[in-house]
């Protein structure tokens, strides 16, 4: 007959054994409801609001609770924005680009990333070399006002003059490589000015979806080269978990804008057919400290598109 007694000790070290994968287990789950349900940052692009000088936008965002923006060189003191080309920005003194970040600073606004979005597939390597040179410029610009985030698509390419190939010019093999090298040659330009640039997807372009993306992103496999994800960009051909499954570890920012399936013009916040609460809950899950970025907003629609997302936050998570 075996000896079925047990001491106190035995008892004190059976429950000790029992409760420490529990309590593993509890703590595990703890961190990862916390992560669910921390409270994302809301932020809005200055693109939209070109009748501002830096200072009114501020003192106007300020009002309405904003306290993070995304900067678009486009008010109108500081003019010197354009898309898929590159900007003389050589007279923006360290003195200028201290006064622009304080215009936001001093109203209690923080500037987390700066738009560059400069032609990084042309087929001439003298353009892609003065492109890549606008975007040290820009690195150099952000590192005065201590801002060190960047964000830009690969741009776009066709010449009028010559008929339409039978591949589109982005998807062809030759670019893909060619832009990889680009790629690893801004990650070179960013390591070497502290910086970090966070590429956009959008379904018209080279980065045309979540997989294509993440390829992207492993080959170039530098720690300065993420992404920003607008799932407005992609509504088209990527549902929202995949885009989140294809591009989670790398995404340090989120744009929400909105788009209608099988229309190309984006719209504010909520007047398009992208599933908001679905993607609100799956940045939660996926990304909780990267910020949402109101886009294709300016004065007359911001406070909409703000109350909405404001609105929806708390009732996802």
């Amino acid at each position: 007959m075996l000896n079925n007694h047990i001491t106190r000790r035995d008892a004190i070290k059976a429950g000790a054994a029992v409760a420490l994968p529990l309590s593993c287990a509890c703590s595990a789950e703890a961190m990862t409801n916390a992560a669910s349900t921390k409270k994302p940052i809301i932020g809005i692009s200055t693109l939209g609001f070109g009748e501002y000088s830096n200072p009114q936008l501020a003192t106007k965002l300020a009002e309405a609770g904003v306290s993070v923006v995304q900067l678009f060189l486009s008010q109108t003191d500081s003019n010197y924005w354009i898309y898929n080309g590159r900007s003389d920005v050589s007279a923006i003194t360290p003195r200028r680009c201290k006064e622009i970040a304080d215009a936001y600073r001093s109203a209690g606004i923080s500037i987390h990333s700066i738009g560059v979005y400069t032609n990084l597939i042309h087929p001439r390597e003298d353009e892609l070399k003065a492109n890549l040179e606008y975007f040290e410029a820009m690195m150099k610009v952000g590192a005065y006002m201590n801002v060190r985030t960047f964000i830009t698509e690969a741009g776009h390419y066709h010449n009028p003059n010559e008929p339409a190939p039978q591949i589109e010019y982005h998807l062809q093999e030759e670019v893909w490589h060619r832009t990889v090298d680009t790629g690893k040659k801004l990650a070179k330009l960013a390591q070497q000015n502290n910086a970090t640039v966070l590429l956009e997807p959008f379904y018209r372009g080279f980065f045309a979806s979540a997989k294509r993306t993440r390829l992207f992103l492993e080959e170039v496999d530098s720690p300065h080269i993420r992404a920003l994800l607008d799932p407005a960009n992609l509504l088209e051909i990527n549902d929202i978990d995949e885009m989140f499954s294809q591009l989670g570890p790398w995404i340090d920012c989120l744009h929400a804008k909105d788009r209608k399936l099988h229309v190309d013009r984006g719209v504010p916040a909520g007047q398009g057919d992208l599933n908001y609460k679905k993607f609100i809950a799956a940045a939660a899950r996926h990304t909780p400290d990267a910020p949402f970025i109101l886009e294709y907003v300016g004065s007359k629609d911001y406070q909409q598109a703000l109350t909405m997302l404001r609105s929806l936050i708390p009732q996802v998570n």
